[in-house]
């Protein structure tokens, strides 16, 4: 198998560093988040990282000063700098402090992905596989197929959002309105829509086609949904 490479992500939002965690999670990466400049820097130092994402505007230490303090100490450490000031100005100096590519805000999760793996391959690093386990039924991000007992059913990649949330949360009754906002990141959670039963009820077709049952993801009458095994 191969190994995940280790991404450290430093970024003073909250909801960003959330988000930006969670995707680079569901992508099959090992992660790490600080949302303090020194204490970014700190853990950059104390630990080797395949990748750094680093926002420019932080407290305590800037991207600047932090990616130059870490170039100093670890001269091959790949930095990719993630910022809302893309001023052609801004990208120059991040490219000077040494950052090996350079974000404007806002981006797609998209570009970021293909930006990320393109630095870990020029780093010599192996992207994550981006794989999900359930029960006995195998889920791949990359390639949104799911095969179990040697049969394969393509799936969406909605289907696999789906999947990896309910892999992250494991053993607790996911509702409806938190899948709108986490999963489909509707700003309204209470909008009346048939969004999710429809997503769901196609899911576990796929997953009963696999195994001959819809046992993985079970609903709970009233509140929503639950995984029903062990990952």
């Amino acid at each position: 198998m191969t190994e995940k490479a280790d991404i450290l992500v430093i970024e003073d939002d909250p909801a960003l560093l959330r988000g930006l965690m969670d995707v680079l999670v569901f992508n099959g990466y090992g992660v790490r988040g600080a949302a303090d400049g020194r204490d970014g820097l700190q853990a950059a130092l104390e630990r080797p990282t395949d990748l750094v994402l680093l926002d420019l505007m932080l407290p305590g230490l800037d991207g600047l000063a932090v990616c130059r303090a870490l170039r100093a100490r670890r001269p091959h450490q790949p930095v990719i700098m993630i910022t809302a000031r893309g001023s052609e100005d801004d990208i120059v100096a991040g490219f000077k402090a040494g950052a090996d590519d350079y974000i404007p805000k806002p981006f797609s999760l998209r570009e970021l992905m293909v930006r990320v793996e393109a630095v870990l391959r020029r780093a010599g690093k192996n992207p994550a596989e981006g794989s999900v386990q359930l029960g006995g039924v195998r889920f791949d991000a990359q390639q949104l197929t799911a095969e179990a007992g040697g049969r394969t059913v393509e799936i969406t990649r909605r289907e696999m959002d789906l999947v990896a949330y309910f892999h992250r949360h494991a053993g607790r009754i996911v509702t409806r309105g938190e899948l709108l906002t986490e999963v489909w990141h509707y700003a309204d959670a209470a909008i009346e829509t048939r969004t999710v039963d429809i997503h769901m009820l196609k899911l576990r077709r796929k997953i009963a086609e696999l195994t001959g049952e819809e046992r993985l993801i079970v609903t709970v009458r009233g509140e929503g949904y639950r995984l029903d095994v062990t990952a």
